[in-house]
């Protein structure tokens, strides 16, 4: 649905004097704004106004790219004789003379179950069964990988980083662990991304043509 931003600043009449809304339903009279003020609200008006046109345009050529590379897979599928379904997939289109190439991948957001417990537990268990030489450095990995951030959130990469340490026990308890994070994954959702890139031939090098505003 389309942006709809007001390049004027909106005020409400009463008994013929101007005023402005603010927060909390204040009202302000025009007049008794500051010049500097009035003209920072028309500047964020108009570069937000610009801003949400360009969010249009990005919207359509997001549409326009996973509608046409749908149709080529779809045109491939047909030619071999196979019937697509399920889930897309990564995969990456190039220019004949490899100096363009498009991707698209997949992104999962992840979370864990209340298995995630289970295994925190056993892993405690491993720590302090384990030589205190040994276990300190451990324990700093296992307790920054369980820390939640600003939003209460747990970090899927460091905690699933833990099932990539080889560590021996012979107990099994360390390896059950881990074998308990994985049965806690849920998948919360996925979203397809589509990335463009200018290639050096001679050298190969990528070069991404960027789409967001931060990382222009």
């Amino acid at each position: 649905m389309p942006i709809t931003i007001p390049t004027s600043m909106p005020t409400e009449e009463i008994n013929g004097i101007a005023y402005v809304r603010l927060a909390k339903n204040e009202l302000k009279t025009l007049s008794s704004l500051k010049p500097e003020h009035i003209e920072e609200d028309e500047l964020v008006r108009r570069l937000a106004a610009k801003a949400a046109a360009a969010n249009e345009i990005l919207v359509a050529l997001r549409e326009e790219i996973f509608s046409e590379v749908t149709a080529l897979r779809d045109l491939l599928a047909d030619k071999y004789g196979v019937k697509r379904g399920g889930s897309k997939g990564n995969i990456t289109l190039s220019t004949v003379d490899t100096t363009l190439r498009l991707t698209i991948a997949i992104g999962d957001t992840l979370a864990f179950g209340p298995e995630l417990e289970v295994a925190k537990e056993l892993i405690d268990t491993c720590i302090r069964r384990w030589s205190e030489g040994s276990s300190n450095n451990i324990r700093a990995l296992v307790d920054q990988a369980f820390q939640v951030d600003k939003k209460g959130k747990l970090n899927t990469d460091k905690i699933l980083g833990l099932r990539r340490m080889k560590i021996e026990d012979e107990t099994g308890d360390w390896e059950k662990a881990m074998n308990i994070i994985g049965d806690s994954v849920r998948t919360l959702s996925s979203k397809e991304y589509a990335r463009f890139y200018m290639v050096d031939q001679q050298t190969g090098d990528d070069k991404p043509i960027r789409l967001d505003l931060a990382n222009a």
